[in-house]
């Protein structure tokens, strides 16, 4: 079987994955090459990692992107592996194969997990490179897992003892996913799951390394945080006479323990990395981009247009402050990225906004950011049921709309509360600027993406900018 038959196979294959982020564009396989093989493979499995260099084709010419393959090729079929076949040809390296996605095969991933187990020196095939941290012994016989229903990368659980997150678009460069755990682990912080390790490609064709994976504590019974809220508000319209601070369910005192554990990883993540003083070009900078996130928003949502005068006064009073104070921050934060678990919460996934590049998720950014993530959370969650919780006349409506604003505003003003506490500060009027600002960035965001990707859901953020013009 030829090179086509691969390509066809290969491109087939990402074109179909949840973790392919071009769907919609054109766009085509321009290459692939294996940067390293998984050592001590048992006969007739080998297992490799590939890189896929996807082209797309614009106005402004051709850009690429690269991702990660992490393939199985086994020289007889595998029934048992039928629903993650890549496809068959003759491989340059492997002859004739059947080839899996490696991440669905226990066998191959006992070979990652014992590669991350033993020394780098007698690990490293080729230019990976994995890395390990000490204090923790890893179950070499547990079972892999591989879940399902993720978007950007690939995780695989290894029984009840470690979680893998593979990263799928990789970008040469520092993972802030892996830097920043490292770092809160090496600290000794509770508010993360613990780093054990991570792989890295040393990529010679370009003279950078490329974090590829990393593995970590599995929280195996924590809950996650935007399910426990929804459960919360459902409780709170179910009892048509209580108030918010009246329902079994009430989350605020959850709210107030996430303000303190977000306070702590700050202050471990200024006391690890640099803290920096931004002056007030760095300010208006930083109103010019919201502007520009809003100009490009209104192509594609012209429902903001009754906002734009609002949203560019928000941004406007930026440029009165004269500087600004940033450090390492989460960059992404809402209540998805969080867990709560029996020795309080968890804060996950620390590689910042996805659709923005890796060198710009690495820059240090205001903590009133993270808050304002979390606070658009606190809105969404309520909303959202009101909207799925089914059919109801007006008045349901209105009552429904009442309490949705009441549940959001009681956890806002308990988060906020415990995160400025716990800082030793208050919300003063420089802190109020820049929430504000950072406010109106997200829901704007919030509305490019409901556009795109759930119309039903566009009104979520529109009515936040409508009760804030």
């Amino acid at each position: 079987m030829s090179d086509e038959t691969r390509t066809h196979d290969l491109t087939t294959w990402i074109g179909e994955a949840r973790w392919f982020g071009g769907k919609g564009r054109e766009w085509s396989l321009a290459g692939v090459r294996r940067v390293g093989e998984l050592p001590d493979a048992p006969p007739g499995l080998r297992v490799s990692i590939d890189l896929a260099e996807v082209a797309y084709r614009s106005e402004q010419g051709e850009e690429s992107e690269l991702y990660q393959l992490p393939l199985a090729f086994y020289s007889e079929p595998q029934e048992r592996l039928a629903h993650a076949l890549v496809g068959e040809w003759d491989d340059s390296s492997f002859g004739h194969t059947f080839v899996y996605d490696a991440l669905h095969d226990r066998e191959s991933m006992a070979l990652w997990l014992r590669a991350f187990a033993a020394p780098p020196s007698s690990t490293d095939r080729g230019q990976l490179a994995f890395h390990s941290l000490p204090g923790h012994d890893l179950d070499l016989e547990a079972h892999s897992t591989l879940f399902s229903g993720e978007q950007s990368n690939s995780s695989v659980a290894f029984g009840e003892d470690a979680l893998m997150k593979v990263f799928r678009k990789v970008t040469p460069g520092v993972n802030p996913d892996v830097a920043i755990h490292q770092v809160l682990t090496e600290a000794g912080s509770t508010h993360v799951a613990s780093l054990y390790g991570w792989l890295d490609l040393v990529d010679e064709e370009t003279n950078t390394t490329i974090q590829l994976a990393m593995l970590q504590q599995f929280l195996r019974t924590a809950s996650d945080g935007w399910d426990l809220a929804l459960a919360s508000v459902r409780n709170l319209f179910a009892e048509a006479d209580l108030h918010a601070d009246e329902v079994g369910g009430d989350f605020a005192g959850e709210a107030a323990r996430l303000g303190v554990a977000l306070a702590e990883v700050h202050a471990d993540l200024a006391a690890h990395f640099p803290v920096e003083e931004r002056d007030a070009d760095a300010v208006g900078a930083l109103a010019s981009a919201m502007e520009g996130r809003l100009e490009a928003a209104l192509e594609v949502v012209p429902g903001l247009a009754e906002h734009e005068a609002g949203l560019r006064a928000t941004y406007a009073r930026l440029r009165d402050l004269d500087r600004v104070e940033v450090q390492q921050v989460h960059g992404d934060l809402h209540l998805g990225q969080t867990l709560r678990t029996a020795r309080g919460w968890k804060i996950v996934d620390f590689e910042g906004e996805p659709a923005k590049p890796l060198a710009e998720r690495l820059k240090p950014d205001s903590v009133w950011r993270d808050v304002a993530g979390m606070i658009r959370s606190f809105d969404y969650a309520p909303r959202v049921v009101a909207l799925t919780a089914g059919d109801y006349d007006a008045g349901e409506a209105d009552q429904r709309t009442y309490r949705a604003a009441e549940w959001s505003a009681r956890n806002r003003e308990a988060f906020l509360a415990a995160y400025t506490a716990k800082r030793g500060d208050d919300v003063d009027a420089a802190a109020t600027l820049l929430l504000d600002a950072y406010l109106a960035d997200k829901a704007v965001y919030e509305a490019v993406y409901e556009a795109r990707n759930r119309p039903g859901w566009l009104s979520i953020p529109l009515a936040a900018l409508g009760e804030t013009s």
